[in-house]
């Protein structure tokens, strides 16, 4: 099946998606969780979601292509391609979230803003789509391809982090809608144009 084949219903399910959380689940689920803050159950969420910061990835990611091309070429391939996912993801939804504009969870707290207020580089106007959910389903996607045996484990990760961003209140669930959708999208199109053969060739050598 062709790329685009699968891309169209890909985004239009994602965009439906989006729009069904705007619409009925963003402000009931944010609201919800702003009350419920009981501090053991908050503190595992806190931790879950440093897991969705971008430098560990970027950093990493690097140090293992640079460091091991001459010893370990899969591992070296692997951590480039980390790399790219996470930088390709979140540099395009940096993009976005200063396009779109839209109102964190916390102004809907503080004044009732709910919605998209056009370009803006202020944080409180950033939250289309969510950053930490773009890295952490670009990771687990890129690793999910490069070691699919640990697949369910790479997803299950990835998914926690972008639940994360709801629970703790920094961005609504259509924000990490649409994020997990770039993050894993990113990683696929860059498995399919630039590593699948490497990779591949690599396991059966």
């Amino acid at each position: 099946m062709s790329n685009r084949k699968t891309a169209i219903p890909a985004t239009l399910l994602t965009s439906l998606l989006c729009a069904a959380a705007w619409f009925f689940a963003d402000i009931g689920l944010a609201r919800y969780f702003h009350h419920f803050r009981w501090a053991p159950w908050m503190g595992i969420w806190d931790a879950i979601t440093l897991a969705g910061q971008s430098e560990p990835y970027l950093i990493g990611g690097l140090a293992l292509f640079l460091g091991l091309r001459k010893r370990n070429r899969r591992a070296s391939l692997t951590g480039l391609f980390v790399f790219m996912a996470t930088a390709v993801s979140g540099l395009t939804v940096d993009l976005l979230k200063v396009l779109f504009g839209r109102a964190r969870p916390m102004l809907l707290f503080d004044n009732g803003a709910f919605g998209l207020g056009g370009l803006s580089l202020e944080h409180e106007w950033t939250s289309f789509p969510s950053g930490h959910s773009t890295t952490a389903l670009s990771v687990a996607v890129a690793l999910s391809l490069t070691w699919p045996r640990f697949r369910v484990l790479f997803l299950t990760c990835g998914l926690l982090v972008a639940a994360s961003r709801v629970v703790l209140c920094q961005h609504y669930l259509s924000d990490v809608i649409a994020g997990s959708a770039i993050g894993a999208a990113t990683a696929v199109l860059l498995y399919q144009r630039l590593f699948t053969s490497k990779l591949d060739d690599d396991r059966s050598a």
